[in-house]
This record gives structure tokens, C-alpha cells and sequence, in this order.
């Protein structure tokens, strides 16, 4: 029996907007992974290296969607457009309780 942590995957991250959520988005942004691909039982080592990937691509924007290309950040907007709706309808509130 394997043992070691896994993601969940996209549509299962329990805990909607993780990084590690923002990452399999931003992997289907810059085409690193197909839009069907949502890394469900990815090793944590295997995530690390797809936010590798992504933090590489981004440096090359200063980590600014503003900066990418227009068809880029037109995608961007959709994808964290539709992935923010699928959220708060996991029950996620972006705001930060008193505790946190």
C-alpha cells in the first residue's frame, strides 16, 4: 500500500484555491498539462516540478497577468474566472476569517 501523500486532484482539492490548485490552472494555462488533466494522485514531488515549470514561465511576465500576451491573458482571466464560480460553489469565501 502506498503511503505517501498525494493531490487530490483539481475538482477534488477539498480546499478549493490552494497554490497547488493554482498551479494544475496555471499548468493548463501555459500548456505544460491538457485542460483534461487534473492531476489527481500526483506525487508531491510531480507537483513540484509542474509549479517548477509554472514559476519559471511566470518570471518571464514579473508574475503579473497584465504582462502576458493578449490571447494569454484573455485565457488566464477565463480559467480563474471559471475556477473562482466552481469554488464558491464548493462553499469558498475568499475572505480571510479573524483567525487567519
Amino acid at each position: 500500500m502506498n503511503n505517501k501523500p498525494t493531490y487530490p486532484g483539481f475538482h477534488q482539492d477539498k480546499h478549493s484555491l490552494t497554490m497547488l490548485a493554482r498551479d494544475v490552472i496555471d499548468g493548463w494555462l501555459f500548456g505544460f498539462i491538457p485542460e483534461t488533466e487534473e492531476c489527481a494522485g500526483w506525487s508531491l514531488g510531480q507537483m513540484q516540478a509542474l509549479a517548477d515549470k509554472v514559476d519559471a514561465e511566470w518570471d518571464k511576465y514579473s508574475n503579473l497577468p497584465s504582462r502576458l500576451p493578449a490571447e494569454l491573458r484573455e485565457r488566464h482571466a477565463g480559467l480563474y474566472k471559471k475556477a473562482t464560480e466552481q469554488a464558491r460553489e464548493q462553499g469558498w469565501d475568499p475572505e480571510l476569517g479573524d483567525d487567519e
